[in-house]
Protein backbone atom coordinates (compact mmCIF):
# COMPACT_ATOMS: atom_id res chain seq x y z
CA UNK A 1 0.00 0.00 0.00
CA UNK A 2 1.54 3.29 -0.98
CA UNK A 3 2.26 5.50 2.26
CA UNK A 4 2.14 9.52 2.34
CA UNK A 5 5.65 9.73 2.29
CA UNK A 6 4.87 13.12 4.70
CA UNK A 7 4.01 10.93 7.65
CA UNK A 8 7.22 8.67 7.74
CA UNK A 9 8.10 8.27 11.42
CA UNK A 10 10.76 5.11 11.60
CA UNK A 11 12.95 3.42 9.51
CA UNK A 12 10.79 0.65 8.61
CA UNK A 13 8.17 3.24 7.65
CA UNK A 14 10.91 4.48 5.16
CA UNK A 15 11.71 1.03 3.75
CA UNK A 16 8.54 0.07 3.38
CA UNK A 17 7.53 4.03 1.08
CA UNK A 18 11.42 3.14 -0.71
CA UNK A 19 10.19 -0.36 -1.64
CA UNK A 20 6.74 0.28 -2.96
CA UNK A 21 8.18 2.98 -4.52
CA UNK A 22 11.20 1.46 -6.01
CA UNK A 23 8.26 -1.17 -7.82
CA UNK A 24 6.11 1.45 -8.90
CA UNK A 25 9.05 3.37 -10.49
CA UNK A 26 10.25 -0.03 -12.19
CA UNK A 27 6.72 -0.47 -13.93
CA UNK A 28 5.62 2.43 -14.95
CA UNK A 29 9.39 4.91 -15.75
CA UNK A 30 10.77 3.13 -18.83
CA UNK A 31 14.12 4.46 -18.73
CA UNK A 32 14.42 3.38 -15.18
CA UNK A 33 13.03 -0.69 -15.88
CA UNK A 34 15.30 -0.64 -19.06
CA UNK A 35 18.36 0.31 -16.44
CA UNK A 36 17.47 -2.47 -13.94
CA UNK A 37 16.89 -4.99 -16.45
CA UNK A 38 19.99 -4.31 -17.89
CA UNK A 39 21.66 -5.05 -14.55
CA UNK A 40 19.76 -8.29 -14.44
CA UNK A 41 18.19 -7.35 -11.12
CA UNK A 42 14.86 -9.08 -10.27
CA UNK A 43 12.89 -6.38 -8.59
CA UNK A 44 11.20 -9.37 -6.49
CA UNK A 45 14.80 -9.67 -4.81
CA UNK A 46 14.92 -6.19 -4.01
CA UNK A 47 13.97 -6.43 -0.22
CA UNK A 48 16.43 -3.96 1.39
CA UNK A 49 17.04 0.00 0.54
CA UNK A 50 21.19 -1.03 -0.32
CA UNK A 51 19.50 -3.78 -2.85
CA UNK A 52 17.79 -0.57 -4.58
CA UNK A 53 19.68 0.04 -7.85
CA UNK A 54 20.21 3.76 -8.44
CA UNK A 55 19.94 5.67 -11.69
CA UNK A 56 22.73 7.66 -12.27
CA UNK A 57 22.24 11.13 -13.12
CA UNK A 58 23.55 11.47 -16.06
CA UNK A 59 20.43 9.98 -17.37
CA UNK A 60 18.16 13.15 -17.24
CA UNK A 61 20.73 14.47 -19.64
CA UNK A 62 19.73 12.24 -22.74
CA UNK A 63 16.39 10.38 -21.43
CA UNK A 64 13.14 11.26 -20.73
CA UNK A 65 12.60 10.13 -16.67
CA UNK A 66 8.90 10.28 -16.30
CA UNK A 67 6.25 8.17 -15.36
CA UNK A 68 4.03 6.80 -18.13
CA UNK A 69 1.00 7.83 -16.11
CA UNK A 70 1.54 10.89 -15.94
CA UNK A 71 1.64 14.26 -18.20
CA UNK A 72 4.45 16.47 -17.28
CA UNK A 73 3.38 20.08 -16.01
CA UNK A 74 6.57 21.80 -16.48
CA UNK A 75 10.34 20.77 -16.45
CA UNK A 76 13.36 22.05 -14.37
CA UNK A 77 16.64 22.29 -16.00
CA UNK A 78 19.96 22.30 -14.64
CA UNK A 79 22.13 25.72 -14.97
CA UNK A 80 24.80 25.83 -17.73
CA UNK A 81 25.28 27.32 -21.10
CA UNK A 82 23.76 26.88 -24.02
CA UNK A 83 26.88 24.67 -25.18
CA UNK A 84 26.41 22.30 -22.26
CA UNK A 85 24.34 19.26 -22.94
CA UNK A 86 21.60 19.91 -19.38
CA UNK A 87 19.64 17.64 -17.31
CA UNK A 88 15.86 18.09 -17.53
CA UNK A 89 13.50 16.99 -14.34
CA UNK A 90 10.21 16.69 -15.42
CA UNK A 91 7.30 17.38 -13.26
CA UNK A 92 4.00 16.10 -13.37
CA UNK A 93 2.97 17.15 -9.43
CA UNK A 94 3.63 20.60 -8.46
CA UNK A 95 1.83 20.22 -5.72
CA UNK A 96 4.18 17.28 -4.17
CA UNK A 97 7.15 19.54 -4.68
CA UNK A 98 5.80 22.24 -2.68
CA UNK A 99 4.64 20.48 -0.44
CA UNK A 100 7.62 19.04 0.11
CA UNK A 101 9.74 22.32 0.15
CA UNK A 102 7.09 24.19 2.73
CA UNK A 103 7.37 20.96 5.31
CA UNK A 104 11.15 20.44 4.92
CA UNK A 105 11.82 24.93 5.64
CA UNK A 106 9.57 24.21 8.41
CA UNK A 107 11.09 21.36 9.73
CA UNK A 108 14.62 22.64 9.74
CA UNK A 109 14.54 26.64 9.33
CA UNK A 110 10.67 28.20 10.43
CA UNK A 111 7.54 29.06 9.18
CA UNK A 112 7.85 30.38 5.90
CA UNK A 113 5.00 33.19 6.61
CA UNK A 114 7.56 34.41 9.63
CA UNK A 115 10.27 35.47 7.17
CA UNK A 116 10.92 38.53 4.52
CA UNK A 117 12.65 36.11 1.95
CA UNK A 118 15.34 38.46 -0.34
CA UNK A 119 17.32 36.83 -3.16
CA UNK A 120 20.90 37.29 -4.01
CA UNK A 121 19.39 35.40 -7.11
CA UNK A 122 17.70 35.53 -10.87
CA UNK A 123 14.24 36.13 -10.50
CA UNK A 124 11.69 33.30 -11.23
CA UNK A 125 10.47 35.19 -14.70
CA UNK A 126 14.74 35.20 -15.77
CA UNK A 127 14.76 31.24 -14.87
CA UNK A 128 11.64 30.19 -15.21
CA UNK A 129 13.36 26.61 -15.37
CA UNK A 130 15.26 26.59 -12.13
CA UNK A 131 14.22 24.36 -9.21
CA UNK A 132 15.90 26.83 -7.13
CA UNK A 133 14.38 29.85 -8.19
CA UNK A 134 10.81 28.28 -8.07
CA UNK A 135 11.37 26.77 -4.42
CA UNK A 136 12.11 30.78 -3.49
CA UNK A 137 9.38 31.65 -5.42
CA UNK A 138 7.28 29.47 -3.30
CA UNK A 139 8.62 30.91 0.04
CA UNK A 140 7.70 34.28 -1.22
CA UNK A 141 4.21 33.44 -2.10
CA UNK A 142 3.55 31.71 1.34
CA UNK A 143 5.47 34.96 2.93
CA UNK A 144 3.27 37.46 1.23
CA UNK A 145 5.66 39.79 2.76
CA UNK A 146 5.79 43.21 0.57
CA UNK A 147 9.44 43.59 1.28
CA UNK A 148 10.20 40.02 -0.85
CA UNK A 149 12.42 40.60 -3.63
CA UNK A 150 15.83 39.90 -5.80
CA UNK A 151 18.79 41.61 -5.82
CA UNK A 152 21.42 39.85 -7.84
CA UNK A 153 23.26 43.10 -9.28
CA UNK A 154 21.36 45.96 -7.16
CA UNK A 155 23.49 46.12 -4.12
CA UNK A 156 22.61 49.50 -2.90
CA UNK A 157 19.14 48.34 -2.78
CA UNK A 158 20.06 45.65 -0.59
CA UNK A 159 21.92 47.27 1.26
CA UNK A 160 19.40 49.91 2.11
CA UNK A 161 16.81 47.31 2.64
CA UNK A 162 18.51 45.23 5.48
CA UNK A 163 19.58 48.06 6.88
CA UNK A 164 15.75 49.03 7.49
CA UNK A 165 14.63 45.62 8.82
CA UNK A 166 15.59 45.52 12.17
CA UNK A 167 14.24 42.85 14.51
CA UNK A 168 11.87 41.30 11.60
CA UNK A 169 13.14 37.48 10.93
CA UNK A 170 14.62 37.94 7.12
CA UNK A 171 16.35 35.23 5.13
CA UNK A 172 18.65 35.98 2.59
CA UNK A 173 19.05 33.20 0.13
CA UNK A 174 22.45 33.48 -2.37
CA UNK A 175 24.80 31.42 -4.49
CA UNK A 176 28.29 31.46 -2.59
CA UNK A 177 30.12 33.78 -4.99
CA UNK A 178 26.96 36.51 -5.01
CA UNK A 179 26.76 37.02 -1.34
CA UNK A 180 30.93 37.32 -1.19
CA UNK A 181 30.26 40.36 -4.29
CA UNK A 182 27.82 41.77 -2.07
CA UNK A 183 29.89 41.57 0.99
CA UNK A 184 32.96 43.21 -1.15
CA UNK A 185 30.71 45.51 -2.47
CA UNK A 186 30.12 46.85 1.14
CA UNK A 187 33.49 46.87 2.04
CA UNK A 188 34.60 48.81 -1.09
CA UNK A 189 32.39 51.28 -1.05
CA UNK A 190 32.95 51.71 2.93
CA UNK A 191 29.62 51.07 3.39
CA UNK A 192 27.94 49.80 7.04
CA UNK A 193 26.08 46.64 7.05
CA UNK A 194 24.17 46.91 9.91
CA UNK A 195 21.73 43.58 10.39
CA UNK A 196 20.88 42.18 13.72
CA UNK A 197 20.38 38.35 14.46
CA UNK A 198 17.62 37.95 12.74
CA UNK A 199 19.15 37.86 10.08
CA UNK A 200 19.54 34.39 8.61
CA UNK A 201 21.59 33.49 5.58
CA UNK A 202 21.10 30.76 3.26
CA UNK A 203 23.70 29.93 0.71
CA UNK A 204 23.33 27.31 -2.10
CA UNK A 205 26.51 26.79 -3.39
CA UNK A 206 27.97 27.97 -6.49
CA UNK A 207 31.73 29.27 -6.87
CA UNK A 208 32.54 26.94 -10.07
CA UNK A 209 34.93 29.25 -11.19
CA UNK A 210 34.08 32.48 -10.42
CA UNK A 211 36.15 33.59 -7.14
CA UNK A 212 39.26 32.04 -5.71
CA UNK A 213 38.24 28.46 -4.23
CA UNK A 214 38.35 27.83 -0.80
CA UNK A 215 36.46 25.17 1.47
CA UNK A 216 32.95 25.40 2.71
CA UNK A 217 34.41 26.30 6.20
CA UNK A 218 36.66 29.04 4.92
CA UNK A 219 33.26 30.55 3.65
CA UNK A 220 31.06 30.12 6.00
CA UNK A 221 33.64 32.05 8.32
CA UNK A 222 34.00 34.84 5.75
CA UNK A 223 30.23 35.32 5.75
CA UNK A 224 29.57 34.86 9.88
CA UNK A 225 32.26 38.00 10.17
CA UNK A 226 30.64 39.82 7.24
CA UNK A 227 26.78 39.90 7.79
CA UNK A 228 27.62 39.43 11.97
CA UNK A 229 25.47 36.41 12.49
CA UNK A 230 26.03 32.94 13.42
CA UNK A 231 22.91 31.88 11.41
CA UNK A 232 24.37 31.15 8.07
CA UNK A 233 23.06 27.99 6.65
CA UNK A 234 23.04 26.10 3.55
CA UNK A 235 20.59 23.99 1.36
CA UNK A 236 21.20 20.96 -0.64
CA UNK A 237 19.15 19.74 -3.68
CA UNK A 238 19.43 19.81 -7.46
CA UNK A 239 17.31 19.65 -10.26
CA UNK A 240 16.78 15.97 -10.15
CA UNK A 241 15.35 16.49 -6.87
CA UNK A 242 12.04 17.74 -5.42
CA UNK A 243 13.43 17.51 -1.87
CA UNK A 244 16.16 19.86 -0.04
CA UNK A 245 18.54 19.30 2.86
CA UNK A 246 19.39 21.67 5.07
CA UNK A 247 22.79 22.71 6.82
CA UNK A 248 22.28 25.07 9.97
CA UNK A 249 26.18 25.19 9.90
CA UNK A 250 29.39 23.74 9.31
CA UNK A 251 28.56 21.62 6.52
CA UNK A 252 26.56 19.34 8.62
CA UNK A 253 23.34 18.34 6.52
CA UNK A 254 20.24 16.49 7.35
CA UNK A 255 17.40 15.69 5.51
CA UNK A 256 13.90 15.45 5.99
CA UNK A 257 12.12 12.16 6.73
CA UNK A 258 11.20 11.35 3.32
CA UNK A 259 14.84 11.40 2.06
CA UNK A 260 18.16 9.97 2.47
CA UNK A 261 21.86 9.78 1.71
CA UNK A 262 23.90 6.81 1.04
CA UNK A 263 27.19 6.48 0.64
CA UNK A 264 28.55 4.45 -1.83
CA UNK A 265 32.01 2.92 -2.84
CA UNK A 266 33.81 5.10 -5.90
CA UNK A 267 35.45 2.12 -7.02
CA UNK A 268 32.38 -0.60 -6.78
CA UNK A 269 28.95 1.50 -7.62
CA UNK A 270 27.13 -1.40 -6.17
CA UNK A 271 28.79 -1.61 -2.36
CA UNK A 272 28.61 0.83 0.05
CA UNK A 273 31.34 2.38 2.55
CA UNK A 274 31.07 2.04 6.92
CA UNK A 275 29.63 5.05 8.20
CA UNK A 276 32.58 8.31 8.49
CA UNK A 277 34.28 7.10 5.37
CA UNK A 278 34.21 9.53 1.97
CA UNK A 279 32.38 7.79 -1.10
CA UNK A 280 29.95 9.01 -3.66
CA UNK A 281 26.53 10.44 -2.74
CA UNK A 282 23.11 8.01 -3.58
CA UNK A 283 20.14 9.82 -2.70
CA UNK A 284 16.56 8.56 -2.28
CA UNK A 285 13.50 11.54 -2.53
CA UNK A 286 10.27 9.60 -2.20
CA UNK A 287 8.92 12.79 -3.43
CA UNK A 288 10.21 12.14 -7.10
CA UNK A 289 7.31 9.90 -7.45
CA UNK A 290 7.14 10.19 -11.08
CA UNK A 291 10.45 10.54 -12.30
CA UNK A 292 12.98 8.56 -10.28
CA UNK A 293 13.24 8.24 -6.70
CA UNK A 294 16.78 6.79 -6.33
CA UNK A 295 19.87 8.94 -8.22
CA UNK A 296 23.79 8.13 -7.92
CA UNK A 297 25.16 11.98 -7.86
CA UNK A 298 28.52 12.59 -8.71
CA UNK A 299 29.14 14.17 -5.45
CA UNK A 300 31.42 12.88 -2.71
CA UNK A 301 30.43 13.28 0.69
CA UNK A 302 30.18 10.85 3.96
CA UNK A 303 27.58 9.80 6.29
CA UNK A 304 28.18 9.54 10.48
CA UNK A 305 25.18 9.76 13.32
CA UNK A 306 22.15 10.62 10.85
CA UNK A 307 24.12 13.73 9.06
CA UNK A 308 25.95 14.28 6.15
CA UNK A 309 28.93 15.85 4.59
CA UNK A 310 29.04 17.20 1.10
CA UNK A 311 32.68 16.93 0.52
CA UNK A 312 33.41 18.15 -3.59
CA UNK A 313 32.56 16.70 -6.59
CA UNK A 314 34.22 13.29 -7.97
CA UNK A 315 37.00 13.98 -10.60
CA UNK A 316 36.00 14.82 -14.00
CA UNK A 317 32.22 15.22 -13.32
CA UNK A 318 30.40 17.76 -15.19
CA UNK A 319 30.87 21.27 -13.58
CA UNK A 320 27.16 22.19 -13.09
CA UNK A 321 25.52 24.48 -9.73
CA UNK A 322 23.99 27.27 -8.72
CA UNK A 323 26.95 30.18 -10.13
CA UNK A 324 25.70 28.66 -13.70
CA UNK A 325 22.27 30.51 -12.98
CA UNK A 326 23.82 33.95 -14.16
CA UNK A 327 26.14 33.04 -16.82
Amino acid sequence: MKQNIFDIKTEEDFRLASLETFIYQYENVEVYRKFVDYLNIDPASVQQISDIPFLPIEMFKNHLVLDKNAKAEHYFQSSGTTQMNRSKHYIANFSLYEESIYKSFEQFIGKPEDFIFLGLLPNYSENPHSSLIYMIDFLMRKSDKKENGYFLYNHQDLLELLNTLHGRKVLLFGVSFALLDFLDFCSSNSQTLNVSDALTIIETGGMKGRKEEMTKDELLDIFRAGFGTDKIYSEYSMTELLSQAYSLGRNIYKSPSWMRILIRNTEDPFSYVDAGKTGAINIIDLANRHSCSFIATQDLGKVEDGTFQVLGRIDHSDIRGCSLLVS
